[in-house]
């Protein structure tokens, strides 16, 4: 993504949530690492369609989006005046976790390796179909997001596992499972909570826009 003319402080914060891997709070990031996300750093993120935020209470909820994901699959500049030394540990770190350790651990995208429990693990009913299908990394991915069977997922935190994947082959995957018995794929009902990554990551099905998915209802 050149072009974007992230700053190393820019960097540092998609670096950040990419190992936090869910929806974390500014304060939280403040208190638990010292990373100040400072409101123009902020907003920059979320208008590239980086950073996916919302307003929590007196703060801000963060989460690495869609194309955050995407971004750190490419080279990122650390340098940073008077901390060279930081920089390059950070260069180092992202360039062999995408080059070296990706690869070994047999995950598709960082998304996966990042995933707070085992996005690979075997994929049974309802997803009829080899466990190395894509229906079946679908079908992990949602495991590896939600709290318990049947739990709503949304389609925004979904999509990031799939970086690897055209769009195209992803929404057939999700309208073949979509098809199966105990697989609900539905709108958001109130749809004045959606922001514009959830709109980007919707599903056209059944002539509507569809955002959550849920798997064992």
């Amino acid at each position: 993504m050149a072009g974007d003319d992230l700053t190393a402080s820019e960097s540092a914060i998609l670096v950040v949530l990419m190992a936090e891997a869910r929806e974390v709070l500014s304060t939280e990031l403040r208190d638990r690492y010292g990373l100040v996300v400072r409101k123009p750093q902020r907003d920059k993120l979320t208008r590239l369609h980086y950073v996916a935020s919302r307003k929590s209470g007196p703060t801000y909820a963060l989460q690495l989006d869609d194309k955050g994901w995407v971004r750190m699959q490419s080279d990122l500049d650390f340098t940073l005046r008077g901390a060279s030394a930081l920089g390059a540990a950070l260069t180092a770190l992202q360039v062999h976790l995408r080059d070296r350790v990706l690869g070994r651990s047999g995950c598709a995208t960082l998304a996966e390796l990042f995933a707070l429990t085992d996005v690979r693990a075997p994929a049974a009913s309802p997803a009829a179909e080899p466990s190395g299908s894509l229906t079946a990394r679908v079908v992990s991915a949602y495991r590896a997001l939600a709290d318990e069977p049947g739990a709503w997922v949304s389609l925004r935190r979904l999509r990031p596992f799939f970086a690897d994947v055209p769009r195209d082959d992803v929404d057939e995957a999700l309208r073949r499972l979509s098809r199966s018995e105990g697989v609900t794929i539905a709108p958001e009902s109130n749809q004045k909570t959606l922001t514009e990554a959830d709109v980007a990551a919707a599903l056209r099905l059944g002539g509507q826009e569809n955002h959550l998915l849920a798997i064992g209802v």
